[in-house]
């Protein structure tokens, strides 16, 4: 974890750990997963830490303007975490909106708690706000979060402007997180968490930007930095260190017949001494494969005593 600036946590820790890491202004250790590296490098953070800190004070003084009441706007964290962690924190019900960011590509979503849109809602009417039922929003309600939320994106967009021009448009909205799917589970997103405060209303509001969403923008915004000869050469020390570990890492290869299909029953019903027919053609090689990738072809053999195998072009080079 890396403090980037007062009341603002950078990690890649799950969602949940990050943000009450930040709301109690924490800046001890955080678990590192050594199985998901972090991918954005203090630059990428840098600008996206600008981005969300212009649009949450854009958006505060708007909220503020619009409903008629004191809100506030504040980024707590920017993580890297998988969409199925980033889902996991969210309750339910809640509000979600599908954005698409053009000319980026890939689904952004927003999601503000219904607690502060309730609030706001009711300051919109004329209300006092304060604590309000949980239920889905009505026909007469929808339009008027669906332009509130549109005004808050167009402030999104003053803030994406120092990166790249982008038009958002709000899709369909969503109270259950489990039912939107913008990526897959596994997929690596980056999450902005905000404290929103609505009157006396305060919850935690979050942006949600697909790798493949941002990450282009900010490799290309960054591909004009230049580095030092000492930054140069340990760059090149490294890469050369890494080369080599790659080199010399053991790694699991197989050679494969064609596979063969069974029932169920034929399987459980095998007993010693069955024989399992294959349907390989003897005049065609096996595949050497890696993780179930084919890279290469070879034909059964030994070597003395030892089972071997003779590494052969490709099937379709020997027909040219």
């Amino acid at each position: 974890m890396e403090p980037m600036g007062e009341g603002v946590t950078i990690t890649s820790s799950p969602v949940q750990t990050g943000r009450m890491a930040a709301r109690r202004g924490s800046t001890g250790p955080q678990p590192y997963d050594f199985r998901r590296p972090i991918k954005l490098s203090r630059e990428h953070v840098r600008m996206l830490q600008i981005v969300f800190e212009t649009y949450a004070r854009s958006c505060a003084t708007l909220l503020t303007t619009r409903l008629r009441a004191v809100s506030q706007l504040s980024l707590l964290a920017i993580e890297q975490v998988t969409y199925d962690e980033y889902i996991s924190t969210l309750s339910s019900p809640t509000v979600i909106g599908s954005v698409t960011l053009a000319p980026l590509p890939g689904q952004v979503l927003m999601e503000v708690p219904l607690g502060s849109m309730m609030a706001s809602l009711d300051h919109m009417l004329g209300g006092p706000g304060g604590i309000q039922p949980t239920r889905p929003l009505t026909d007469v309600e929808i339009p008027l979060v669906r332009n509130l939320l549109e005004k808050m994106l167009a402030e999104l967009s003053y803030g994406f402007e120092q990166l790249v021009p982008t038009n958002p448009r709000l899709g369909a909205l969503e109270y259950n997180p489990q039912f939107v799917r913008a990526v897959s589970p596994g997929d690596a997103v980056v999450v902005a968490s905000f404290e929103i405060r609505v009157g006396d209303t305060e919850n935690l509001a979050s942006i949600c930007l697909p790798f493949t969403t941002i990450m282009p923008v900010l490799r290309s915004d960054n591909d004009d930095v230049k580095l030092s000869e000492e930054e140069q050469a340990v760059r090149r020390n490294a890469h050369r260190k890494i080369s080599d570990g790659l080199s010399a890492a053991p790694i699991d290869v197989a050679v494969k017949f064609r596979a063969v299909r069974m029932r169920t029953d034929e399987i459980v019903d095998l007993q010693p001494g069955d024989v399992v027919r294959l349907h390989h053609p003897v005049d065609e090689p096996l595949t050497i494969t890696v993780n179930d990738h084919t890279f290469a072809h070879a034909v059964p053999g030994n070597q003395g005593t030892r089972l071997a195998c003779l590494v052969v072009p490709e099937p379709h080079e020997e027909n040219h």
